[in-house]
């Protein structure tokens, strides 16, 4: 049975090591390039989610995503919509209620893709949800990760600017780790008898 605790102290996480996705990483700017990937995302049953956003450092200012994560356990898709917006394709995975996406704190993330290319979200589970069944208080993605998994993931790079020209190397895996985490938690819960009944 897996051991979990009802929290990890901050203290408890600081002495974990760092854990990252090791994965492939493929960044997708064009309508071209998704249209690659589509096929293969329709398939899955289970993926991570998440977004990522330019910070706006003035008040009442709101940006736009301009990044969507899809995980698999060995593939993270990189979506760039400050480029190409939300295609109606790729709104159609959010939508599909056969495959699981599964995210913490995702109810923000929606609604922000919602005015950007409208849909009804359909298989979406929230971690932070998800997670209270089984005694969990823990809700951020790092102390889950810390308290489920047994590592701490940096969010070193949630501030930096997810519209330059070129993600860097430790965007890209930061932004495809926040992904996959949460998937992964998911995975181990539920690998360990459980079963899923929440949902945004």
């Amino acid at each position: 049975m897996l051991q979990i605790q009802a929290k990890i102290s901050k203290e408890e996480l600081n002495e974990l090591p760092q854990g990252s996705f090791v994965g492939k990483i493929i960044v997708i700017e064009n309508i071209l390039d998704l249209q690659k990937v589509i096929p293969f995302l329709r398939h899955q049953k289970e993926l991570g989610f998440d977004t990522e956003t330019r910070p706006a450092f003035k008040k009442g200012r709101v940006n736009m995503v301009a990044l969507l994560q899809i995980s698999t356990a060995k593939e993270a898709f990189l979506f760039r919509i400050s480029k190409m917006g939300l295609p109606a394709v790729l709104a159609d995975i959010l939508a599909d209620e056969s495959i699981i996406k599964v995210g913490a704190a995702i109810r923000d993330d929606i609604k922000a893709l919602q005015k950007i290319t409208p849909f009804i979200p359909g298989g979406f589970v929230e971690l932070q949800n998800f997670v209270k069944q089984f005694g969990i208080e823990d809700a951020g993605l790092q102390k889950l990760s810390g308290n489920i998994l047994g590592f701490k993931i940096s969010k070193g790079q949630r501030l930096s600017n997810w519209e330059n020209a070129e993600l860097t190397e430790a965007q890209q895996i930061y932004a495809a780790t926040d992904a996959w985490v949460g998937l992964e938690i998911f995975t181990r819960l539920k690998i360990n008898g459980f079963k899923n009944e929440t949902g945004v």
